[in-house]
């Protein structure tokens, strides 16, 4: 995406530093208990969501993802992370329904650490919640010159193949990989042809779906974005799974996949599953999410060491962008490249906000009482 482009897409946004953003948001959580360290992570991941471009995982998350929650009792803002087991490479926490990204950086601290001495650690985690962008928890591996990898199971969103109903969650299969160049390899993405989110950023902006990113209880695609969101949560749509619906576009990759996250998100530390991982209690009361995750750090140094790793991961790279390209294609990009290009022009523009999301900030701004003045300009034109 050129510069044009970009300011061509958000035309109709405002434009927000992201010191400004990062803030209220850690203001907005400390108003509804989370504690001031745990509020500055949150905020941490929300806002490197918004500066790489990931606009469905970014502030648009906060009230209904977190705060909503919050205030239904349904997440804890205090986070008490129990240590289940301890061995050295493997460990086995205990989020107790607190906050996702506060259990997340913390597991993946651990699984850091023990990599840093062993060679390779993993943790898996119960009980927790939504814990944002995947891709976050991957690059705090690749920071260190380390491979990351996290997943995550969630709310039943994917319908398997040959199937209608709800059963898996979005449940990303994330990879980053240490590189000489600017940025990192990082692929982040669900198992789903898309995710909620997206289809939440369709419905900012008031339009349809593509076809083929939901199917319906007859094995109907559908485009009706406020209808799929509904009916999403009542179980009468559900997501298609990486590939499509049915087989000819190899949609049971997607789900065998998805599959794969929702058991490493389970089977390892005793989590709920499946259709235990909704907000609703037998008795239809309302009840934690109670997601699994996992997170993996390998040290390159007990190998071959990082500097060839992070060498040779760059030749494969620039070999596949300067690879022939399609006529009339400018860009061969490579994963984690398109984030990092947008985030120089975030850098230069500030955070882009929708009218819609404009009007949430607004209201928690006044309801926390919070001093800050939002001037919802949009940015000029070059």
């Amino acid at each position: 995406m050129t510069e044009k482009e970009f300011l061509e897409k958000y035309k109709d946004a405002a434009f927000v530093p992201f010191d400004k953003l990062e803030r209220f948001m850690r203001e907005s959580l400390e108003a509804v208990g989370v504690p001031s360290s745990d509020a500055a992570i949150i905020a941490d991941v929300l806002i490197e969501s918004d500066k790489r471009g990931i606009d469905s995982h970014g502030i648009g998350r906060l009230k209904p993802i977190y705060i909503d929650r919050i205030d239904k009792g349904i997440l804890n803002p205090v986070t008490k992370i129990e240590i289940v087991k301890d061995e050295k490479t493997a460990a086995v926490l205990d989020g107790h329904d607190g906050m996702g990204h506060v259990v997340a950086h913390k597991a993946m601290e651990m699984a850091i650490r023990k990599a840093e001495e062993y060679g390779m650690g993993m943790v898996a985690v119960r009980n927790s919640s939504h814990y944002g962008i995947a891709g976050y928890y991957a690059t705090m591996a690749t920071d260190k010159s380390m491979i990351g990898i996290t997943g995550t199971n969630a709310r039943p969103s994917i319908a398997p193949t040959f199937g209608v109903e709800n059963m898996l969650g979005t449940n990303p299969l994330t990879i980053g990989l240490p590189t000489d160049d600017p940025f990192p390899f990082v692929i982040d993405a669900a198992t789903s042809v898309s995710q909620r989110g997206k289809i939440e950023v369709y419905g900012r902006a008031g339009k349809d779906i593509p076809p083929g990113w939901v199917i319906d209880e007859n094995g109907n695609t559908r485009t009706d974005t406020d209808g799929i969101l509904r009916d999403l949560t009542l179980g009468k749509a559900a997501l298609a799974p990486l590939g499509g619906i049915g087989t000819d576009g190899a949609g049971y990759k997607g789900y065998g996949y998805a599959t794969v996250v929702e058991i490493l998100s389970a089977a390892l530390q005793d989590s709920p599953y499946l259709k235990a991982l909704t907000d609703k209690a037998a008795d239809g009361s309302s009840k934690p999410y109670h997601l699994g995750h996992f997170f993996i750090a390998i040290n390159p140094d007990f190998f071959l060491g990082k500097d060839l790793f992070r060498k040779v991961a760059s030749g494969i790279l620039t070999e596949l962008r300067e690879s022939r390209k399609a006529p009339g294609e400018a860009r061969i990009y490579t994963a984690g490249e398109l984030e990092w290009e947008a985030r120089g022009y975030r850098e230069k523009y500030g955070c882009p906000v929708p009218e819609s999301l404009q009007r949430v900030i607004d209201t928690l701004s006044e309801r926390f009482g919070l001093s800050d003045s939002w001037p919802w300009v949009t940015p000029p034109q070059d």
